[in-house]
């Protein structure tokens, strides 16, 4: 510090020691590793970090830990205002057991479809009945409500329909255009035919993406289906590459890989695959983590914890001698600094616009690249609306359901899906009070509804009480009697920027960030744009992440760490 102040004129220093106090800051905070971004990918890497012995500083611009994961327990009601579950995956079992909340998973009954809307009329999906094993496969081929009996029984398809379907799953179908970024309509319209596009993926695109499947990428957004047409042209005798024993190949790889990694005997037991949450919804997660990093959920800011809220990120330069980042934020005390040797941004890829500018000018991309074949600028993510609402359970119609699910007012299912075909404003209803228990009082049945998407913008614009309205017509065209009383409205939340859109060129785009990253060690822009947009998915970037950040601190010359670590930054000197 001497010999530092000996440079600066006295009277330089007498400006500096009369500045205000939001600019003459105290020494800044140091980390191993600073997360930004307390979303589920943000958080649960923190925890991972954390827990491996990693000095970790998890910084949030709004006053919360979980991002779009936000629930409510009121009056009897458990709802969200982001995801509803997740699809079960040992990440989630395994992050549950290690912060103590593995005795509030819930999980589904696993025998309950997804059903279409199709022609006035709900469809149900192929599904199993819950069966383990050899016995679950068996079951989702020839159950009551298996594949066979949608193929043979079922009226969601037509018989040209399902002739296409079948030949393109049993026979073959065209192969894969040479360099082509195909679009989702394109893959299964190519693979299956056109009408299992319309009825059956396009309704799953808008639940999962809220997307547009003519903007949507293949390989991008729903990867691990796509790759299943490379395993089927790698079995020797299926020349014509149909799609039905490439499936086939990849659940037998996959049979194999999860009896070479089995679950830890002290997790609760899990199915693969099946919708859960927590008994007070899935907020249970994230509260956890930030109680874990030392701030509970709710109470006054603890100094010492380890996560920051309603912290900023304004800049990232590289820190004092070129070793390591220093990252300056707007915070509700001022301007602050944190010196760490690394740095793992999870924020929105639009909450990035020339924060990073300093150290990787390239990760303006995501903001910026124009992708002018499908009209974007960057990574889009559109509107989205979750509407909680709540009916009376004889608001519902007697009407009895295929396959032997019983009538409809018991909303036997996970929920019903809307085709854009068929005049429904809203993308989908999930049944919340058939999936999970305790979600309301016995005399209601529970509907989260999504509305919005790449597909209808327009809905950012509409007052509340129209985007409710919507809702209600939607829930009346499909589900209601039509003597229905008026919903018991519990929330509404607008996402004025929701889900991140796998467009095409998205993998080009992700490819130029990985090149870029490799040019500033210690730097990893991340995030449900590039990892997947699923919870689970989240929570398995925060544990493998983990480990790559572990390797880098590990292989870091310690005179670069201690001097990384120095608590002065030139401010602090400088005062």
């Amino acid at each position: 510090v001497t010999s530092a102040t000996a440079l600066v004129p006295r009277a330089s220093l007498r400006r500096v020691r009369q500045a205000p106090a939001r600019i003459c800051m105290s020494s800044a905070l140091t980390a191993d590793c600073v997360v930004v971004g307390a979303g589920i990918s943000g958080a649960t890497l923190a925890h991972n970090l954390n827990r491996n012995g990693v000095d970790v500083l998890l910084t949030e611009a709004r006053d919360y830990v979980g991002g779009n994961v936000i629930s409510h327990d009121e009056d009897g009601f458990v709802w969200e205002e982001g995801p509803n579950s997740f699809a079960t995956q040992p990440s989630i079992v395994r992050i549950a057991y290690e912060l103590g909340i593995d005795d509030q998973l819930v999980f589904a009954d696993e025998s309950l479809p997804p059903w279409v809307n199709h022609n006035g009329k709900l469809h149900p999906l192929p599904k199993g009945k819950g069966g383990k094993g050899p016995k679950g496969q068996l079951e989702l081929v020839f159950g009551s409500n298996g594949v066979l009996a949608f193929g043979l029984t079922g009226q969601l398809l037509s018989w040209p329909g399902k002739i296409r379907a079948a030949i393109g799953a049993l026979i073959g179908h065209a192969p894969p255009p040479e360099g082509k970024d195909e679009t989702i309509r394109e893959w299964v319209t190519r693979i299956l035919g056109e009408e299992v596009f319309l009825r059956c993926i396009d309704p799953f695109v808008s639940g999962v993406y809220a997307g547009d499947p003519e903007t949507l990428s293949m390989k991008a957004a729903l990867g691990k289906i796509a790759r299943i047409e490379r395993y089927a042209y790698g079995i020797e005798w299926n020349k014509f590459g149909a799609i039905f024993y490439g499936g086939l190949a990849r659940q037998v790889e996959l049979t194999k890989e999860r009896k070479a990694s089995p679950p830890d005997p002290a997790w609760v037991d899990f199915e693969y695959g099946n919708p859960g949450s927590f008994r007070k919804g899935l907020s249970t997660l994230p509260h956890a983590i930030a109680a874990s990093l030392g701030q509970p959920h709710g109470e006054p800011e603890v100094a010492d914890a380890k996560v920051k809220l309603q912290w900023k990120l304004t800049k990232v330069e590289k820190g004092v001698g070129g070793q390591g980042f220093t990252l300056t934020y707007d915070t509700p005390d001022g301007v602050r600094t944190v010196n760490a040797k690394s740095v793992v941004s999870t924020a929105p890829a639009h909450a990035l616009k020339g924060v990073l500018t300093p150290v990787m000018p390239q990760a303006d991309e995501l903001c910026d690249q124009i992708r002018s074949n499908i009209n974007r600028v960057g990574i889009y993510h559109p509107p989205v609306a979750a509407v909680t609402v709540a009916y009376p359970k004889t608001a519902f119609r007697d009407d009895e359901l295929d396959n032997g699910f019983g009538p409809l007012r018991d909303l036997p299912g996970f929920g019903s899906l809307n085709p854009r075909t068929e005049g429904v404003r809203t993308l989908g209803t999930l049944w919340s009070s058939s999936l999970f228990p305790g979600r309301c009082p016995p005399e209601y049945n529970l509907l989260l509804n999504y509305i919005g998407g790449s597909r209808d913008v327009g809905l950012a614009a509409l007052p509340e009480d129209e985007i409710i309205s919507e809702v209600d017509k939607g829930c009346r065209q499909v589900l209601l009697k039509p003597d229905a009383p008026p919903p018991k409205v519990l929330g509404l939340k607008i996402w004025p920027t929701a889900i991140p859109q796998y467009e095409l060129g998205h993998l080009e785009l992700i490819a130029n960030l990985e090149k870029a990253e490799a040019e500033v060690p210690g730097l990893w822009v991340c995030g449900n744009y590039r990892s997947g947009v699923a919870f689970p998915d989240c929570v398995t970037f925060g544990y493998e992440h983990a480990k790559e950040v572990q390797a880098y601190l590990e292989s870091m010359p310690s005179a670069a760490s201690d001097t990384i670590a120095a608590p002065e930054t030139a401010e602090a000197v400088a005062a």
